[in-house]
């Protein structure tokens, strides 16, 4: 259950009405998600000032492409725990042609990655000077 309100459309303020109407029109899409809906309830700005970053580092060009970014994202979010980011980004992978076997392997690496990140910390390995940029 949310911790606020889940904004419907007709009890929008101009400037969370503003933020849909590009969200709409960046993401060629009528629906506005919870996710945004919930921000928009909790803090005008911080709906603003997040969803300036969202386009901007998920939304324009860069090195990696719009697959890659998903996938990365879905990594993140379950190591984060949060289920709604795991949904929303494993749907937007496969929107932007994700395989039943590139997500097979990215669940694999992420598991791997938790056992092994987890392995390291219990052990408190020191950090090879090879991998250390400072260091070399």
């Amino acid at each position: 259950m949310s911790t606020v309100p889940v904004l419907s459309d007709d009890a929008l303020q101009p400037q969370v009405k503003a933020v849909f109407d590009d969200i709409r029109a960046t993401r060629r899409t009528d629906r506005i998600n919870n996710f945004w809906r919930a921000l928009a309830a909790a803090d005008a700005q911080l709906l603003q000032s997040t969803w300036t970053e969202v386009k901007q580092v998920m939304g324009e060009p860069g090195a990696l492409d719009p697959l890659v970014r998903e996938l990365i994202y879905v990594a993140v979010s379950v190591a984060n725990g949060c289920s709604y980011c795991v949904h929303s980004h494993t749907a937007a992978a496969r929107a932007r042609g994700m395989s039943e076997a590139q997500y097979a392997e990215l669940l694999a690496i992420v598991g791997l990655a938790a056992k092994t990140n987890h392995l390291a910390t219990a052990l408190q390995v020191p950090v090879d000077a090879a991998f250390d940029a400072q260091a070399r």
